[in-house]
């Protein structure tokens, strides 16, 4: 029997007592402010300890709440300083591993799924994982050919445990609301759910990685291990060491943080373009430093992990975005928000001022006015302190403004990405990788219209 469900009981009882353990510390902080201390020190101390207990919980789960927590993570460098410090190790750690699976456990799935003679398909196998994370665990091995392969093993009851958890955590998002200011938390949990059945699939993760692995064989800065075996709950893939962002963005050197946000920024724009499909889970343990690069070993190549949730987008990413971004930046006030009304970011029953939502868009795509960018969390924090202040202009247009269901996952993932980088601290050249792969962003010559038409 599955350790998951088995311990649904126990998991529900955690998660539960997140909100009634919110609602203690709300009473505790207007019980402060009677006594006299300020508003805005209590609410800090609050937030602190809100948070705190969250990512505690989240920790010792597996399934959903560890889904939720990685997904979550990424937007830390939106909270102010003084919380963020204290737990950061926390989110670190929630990253790159979780409790492991029992060795038994992991041995009854390979038999049930490999065959009783699973064993004479490797030449080694560690019984210790070396990685775990929200639906799996991964096993060091060598293939019965010599190859180092990495067995990605599914928690038996993982959709049972994915689903119950997000469940849970939707039923009281409004109270984690707080946690990351400027972020509506309900979408970000139901967009996971949706997302559930397509992790759960090896399959497909197979098909996508493999995808990828191919079209990036010869690349000088990504790399993509190629699919060894795939079979229902088991995924095995080469091998590959390096160094995990997560290490990067506690210890790494700025050349190592700006080589990192480049090839990260890279991947972003050029994977949709190249095959199609988008990596939609870009958080730090999904991606190593490897040696190597185009200008020899003390050079930095991406290796990219996890490709278990993808967007496809047979033709890249919307021309619309790109489009719209080069006509912000030119000040095209009117078309921007023709645009953006056609593609249904604006309703057909709201009437906005164009300037307004220029105004509105100009400080996000900084990034992109300037050759190179630095992403810093202080960077990021003004960002979303200035849509998330009620009395902002920002936070007003924001609420009337709407997130069209083709363009949620793509928006998730840039704003992920960003999070990212900024994390890193990264200097990145993005309007180069803009330039090079963000349909739209760069009109059209008119010669190469006539040239296609005459094709």
């Amino acid at each position: 029997m599955s350790d998951l469900p088995r311990k649904a009981v126990t998991r529900t009882a955690k998660l539960a007592a997140l909100p009634l353990g919110i609602a203690g510390r709300a009473t505790w902080g207007l019980g402060k402010r009677i006594v006299g201390e300020s508003a805005e020190l209590v609410g800090r101390e609050l937030q602190q300890r809100t948070a705190e207990q969250l990512f505690k919980v989240l920790g010792e789960l597996k399934g959903g709440a560890m889904k939720f927590g990685q997904a979550l993570s990424v937007f830390e460098s939106a909270l102010p300083e003084e919380v963020a410090g204290p737990y950061r190790a926390a989110l670190t750690k929630l990253q790159e591993a979780a409790p492991p699976m029992p060795t038994r456990t992991v041995h009854a799935v390979l038999e049930e799924r490999l065959g009783e003679g699973w064993h004479e398909l490797f030449l080694e196998f560690e019984d210790k994982p070396a990685a775990a994370a929200s639906i799996g665990q991964v096993h060091r091995g060598v293939w019965h050919d010599g190859r180092e392969v990495a067995v990605k093993v599914q928690y038996p009851g993982a959709g049972e445990a994915l689903l119950s958890d997000l469940n849970q955590l939707s039923r009281f998002s409004r109270l984690l609301g707080p946690l990351i200011p400027g972020m509506d938390i309900k979408p970000l949990i139901a967009e996971l759910k949706d997302r559930v059945s397509e992790e759960l699939d090896y399959g497909l993760e197979a098909q996508a990685q493999q995808a990828h692995a191919e079209e990036f064989t010869d690349d000088p800065d990504v790399v993509v291990p190629q699919v060894v075996h795939q079979s229902d709950q088991i995924l095995v893939t080469e091998w590959m060491d390096g160094i995990p962002l997560s290490e990067i963005i506690s210890d790494g050197t700025q050349e190592q943080r700006d080589r990192a946000g480049q090839l990260l920024a890279r991947f972003l724009f050029s994977g949709p373009a190249r095959t199609g499909l988008l990596h939609a889970d870009p958080h730090p343990g999904n991606f190593r430093l490897l040696p190597g690069g185009p200008a020899g070993e003390d050079d930095w190549r991406l290796g990219v992990l996890d490709f278990g949730t993808v967007d496809r987008l047979p033709g890249g990413l919307p021309a619309t975005i790109g489009e719209s971004l080069r006509m912000t930046l030119d000040g095209e006030a009117e078309t921007v928000y023709e645009l953006l009304c056609a593609e249904g970011f604006v309703k057909e029953t709201i009437e906005l001022n164009p300037d307004a939502v220029m105004d509105y868009l100009l400080p996000i795509i900084e990034p992109a006015q300037v050759e190179e960018f630095t992403f810093t969390r202080g960077w990021m924090r003004s960002q979303a302190a200035r849509v998330a202040d009620p009395r902002s202009p920002a936070y007003q247009l924001g609420k009337q403004l709407n997130l069209p269901p083709s363009y949620l996952l793509i928006h998730r993932v840039t704003l992920s990405t960003i999070g990212v980088l900024c994390q890193l601290g990264a200097t990145v050249r993005l309007r180069e990788e803009l330039e090079g792969w963000l349909p739209g962003f760069v009109p059209e010559d008119p010669a190469d219209g006539e040239e296609a038409a005459e094709a």
